[in-house]
């Protein structure tokens, strides 16, 4: 049997990465299969971890093991894309879009591994409020690396693509992204040929995410086992650190009260170990303000599309934290729409971007244009609107223009390691 040809979808966001792959059966293309990037996980933590020895590993070095050296450590680097101010990992200084050119080429030589060939195309997502700055900058790094075969869309784009898929007839869709560490409220529209528009978009001006709900949760249970002690015994060194590990078990607590209705936080404590009761009536009154807030950049961002609630057809959740039971609760009760969120809304946006990709090749094949994969500007859908109306740019959106002049900052580009022909990037030991 020959190899099978495939697109392939990537997500980097602020806390996690996820991809999806799309293969050609026949003359249609197959239904988005999730690329489980760990062992225990379809995603993996969007973290760059230079060793001692120089050699770069993806993932978090400390979920699994010990604590190491945090200045060997990139994490967070794509909001920080368009920023000139570089980011020093291991000493050295390099720029944001270089580290997520590094983590896309980990993921695809990870999906070539495992399929044994190339991918026809590759979607890799962006923030919708991105602007053709950022896009640019993202895509020259992308093209350095190796990586010209790509299209960049936008998050909620391929998000709507998913829903599509899913079975959203509709015209207009209102995606609502909450990640580990950041917000983000879209409006979508379709467009003809394929494909969506982004009709406006907003982002949180302060960061909040999933990341915040566990620090609520974990600083809910440490007063509660203060109480229970008594705050004296909080100087015991013994027991600061028993209560280290206190926010990776409310951060699974978190999770679990996303189906259940309640769970037990378990601490081992010198004095013994420590079972606290946490319901979902007690997290979701920790995190109702902040979800609130969210609900309320929701709403303005629909109006700023001149569109009434009832005018938009559906609202799909995306992102870790869209799980929360009461997310879907504010918006139902707020905007009066049809909310969707599905099975694992971790993954959602990686999906869409494998559909996307399909949608990308059947146009460029109907085009009969044989350059197209070798563009190394960053394209939207073909004969598709711009991502974003043109109003944006002329109502003072510094994402649609260069960025003001800054002083000049000597950035030294980390010593990479570049991919070599069959070889590949795995967690923990680097390129092999």
């Amino acid at each position: 049997m020959g190899r099978m040809a495939y697109v392939l979808g990537i997500d980097i966001g602020g806390t996690c990465t996820s991809a999806a792959v799309s293969r050609l059966v026949g003359p249609t293309w197959s239904r988005p299969e999730i690329v489980r990037l760990d062992p225990q996980s379809p995603v993996i933590p969007s973290v760059l971890h230079v060793t001692t020895n120089g050699s770069l590993t993806v993932g978090d070095p400390g979920r699994d093991g010990p604590l190491v050296d945090g200045g060997r450590i990139a994490r967070g680097f794509v909001r920080r894309i368009g920023d000139d101010v570089p980011l020093v990992v291991a000493g050295e200084a390099c720029t944001p879009q270089t580290l997520v050119a590094v983590l896309a080429m980990w993921v695809v030589e990870r999906i070539v591994a495992q399929e044994d060939s190339d991918p026809e195309h590759i979607v890799i997502t962006h923030p919708a409020t991105w602007g053709p700055y950022r896009k640019r900058l993202l895509h020259e790094a992308l093209w350095e690396i190796g990586l010209t075969n790509v299209t960049l869309l936008p998050r909620p784009v391929t998000a709507a693509e998913s829903h599509s898929f899913q079975g959203f007839s509709g015209r207009t869709l209102a995606v609502y992204a909450l990640g580990g560490t950041g917000y983000e409220m879209s409006v979508v529209r379709r467009t003809q040929p394929a494909g969506f528009q982004v009709l406006g978009c907003a982002e949180g001006v302060q960061p909040l995410g999933g990341a915040d709900f566990d620090q609520a949760l974990t600083d809910h249970v440490r007063s509660a086992i203060t109480q229970q002690i008594g705050a004296a015994q909080l100087d015991d060194r013994r027991l600061r650190l028993a209560l280290f590990g206190l926010g990776e078990e409310c951060a699974r607590a978190k999770e679990a009260l996303s189906v259940a209705d309640e769970t037990e936080v378990r601490v081992q404590l010198p004095q013994g170990p420590v079972q606290l009761r946490i319901t979902r009536a007690e997290f979701e009154e920790l995190i109702r303000p902040a979800l609130e807030l969210t609900v309320d950049t929701l709403d303005r961002t629909i109006r700023s599309c001149d569109l009434r609630t009832d005018q938009v057809d559906g609202i799909l959740l995306v992102g870790g934290s869209a799980r929360i039971p009461l997310v879907a609760e504010l918006i139902s009760a707020r905007l009066s729409r049809p909310v969707t969120v599905e099975a694992d809304p971790q993954v959602t946006v990686a999906a869409g971007a494998a559909l996307a990709a399909c949608q990308i090749l059947a146009l460029a094949s109907r085009r009969h244009d044989p350059n197209w994969r070798r563009q190394p500007a960053p394209i939207e859908y073909p004969d598709g609107p711009p991502s974003l109306p043109q109003d944006s740019a002329e109502s003072g959106d510094d994402e649609q223009r260069e960025p003001p002049p800054r002083p000049p900052v000597r950035v030294t580009p980390l010593d990479l390691p570049r991919p070599r022909s069959g070889s590949r990037l795995v967690p923990g030991r680097g390129f092999r």
